[in-house]
């Protein structure tokens, strides 16, 4: 089985390299000259692009994959004051060159949208707004020439004082969002409300890949053995273009377990995989940790302690 690493968003190696440079709306504002101001936005949006190749070329040098990219790319991209902004226009050339490495490397990327991005609101307003920054998302892969299938994971939602409710209520909106962006989402088990069972309820209905979250599941997984729901879980990546993705974190401590610790705890990690041995011929494992790729290289150090793993590159190992 083939395990490929990937982390989130920035390097802690790489300085002054942030995709997440923002300008605030209050800040917009207080530039009295409305061009000059998108100019600004535009100038920031284009930097954080920019800042984004930078990590990509920073992952070719380190065999790494897989990255997840920070969805602050475009500051104020989705604000109701912005509405008449073609964001896209000025960053073309940018997110071209973006997704061209990309695909030149075969790198897979894809975005994990913020927890406001609710699809299961039975309020209107909340999820016309939602729709806006998945197509925002959209946009940003479209532009990048990648193929938005199966680019975005989200949480199931709120639970509204009724789980079961809420769980209807996600697919009776699902039927009002637009195929194309339908087609990019991935759901994933959260840390307090909806569990791999009631993820994977959804995911086989709407024909969904359900992502699992390994640590999610420690700490909201009560009654489900996910050992014996993982054959679904493969059951939704069948018609996906991509290989399995699963996340891993592990808690910070005791105290604060839903909280993410700077490094992966190797045995918790190994512990998962030598479960699913033989399951898949591949998984693609996204590090959610505060030490961002050093967690990754520090994972691979941890690796190569491990019984029956066969190192192929700095960022994936064949288990045995």
């Amino acid at each position: 089985m083939l395990v490929r690493l990937g982390y989130v968003a920035m390097s802690v190696h790489l300085q002054n390299a942030s995709p997440s440079q923002t300008m605030t709306f209050a800040q917009f504002q207080r530039l009295k000259d409305r061009e000059a101001a998108i100019a600004k936005l535009e100038r920031i949006a284009n930097a954080n692009l920019e800042n984004c190749l930078r990590l990509l070329k920073h992952n070719l040098a380190y065999d790494i994959s897989f990255f997840r990219f920070s969805s602050k790319l475009i500051p104020l991209a989705n604000h109701e004051e912005l509405g008449d902004w073609d964001f896209i226009a000025p960053l073309k050339k940018n997110l071209k060159e973006l997704g061209a490495f990309a695909k030149e490397h075969k790198m897979r990327v894809d975005f994990h949208p913020d927890h406001f991005v609710v699809l299961n609101s039975p309020k209107e307003e909340i999820l016309k707004q939602s729709l806006k920054t998945l197509r925002m998302h959209r946009q940003l892969l479209k532009g990048m020439g990648i193929d938005p299938m199966h680019r975005c994971v989200l949480h199931v939602g709120g639970a509204y004082e009724d789980k079961e409710q809420a769980l209807e209520q996600f697919i009776e909106n699902w039927a009002d969002i637009p195929t194309r962006i339908q087609e990019m989402i991935m759901l994933e088990n959260d840390d307090t409300t909806f569990d791999l069972a009631e993820a994977l309820y959804l995911g086989e209905k709407l024909s969904v890949p359900v992502v699992f979250d390994y640590h999610h599941h420690m700490v909201n997984g009560a009654g489900v053995d996910w050992e014996a729901e993982w054959p679904r879980v493969i059951g939704t990546w069948e018609k996906s273009p991509l290989p399995v993705k699963m996340h891993i974190s592990s808690p910070r401590d005791e105290k604060d377990p839903r909280a993410h610790a700077d490094n992966i705890d190797p045995e918790m990690f190994f512990t998962f995989l030598r479960a699913i041995k033989g399951s898949v011929p591949q998984i693609d494992c996204m590090i959610e940790a505060k030490n961002k790729d050093e967690a990754l290289f520090q994972l691979m150090r941890d690796a190569k302690e491990q019984e029956g793993v066969e190192i192929v590159n700095g960022a994936s190992f064949y288990l045995k």
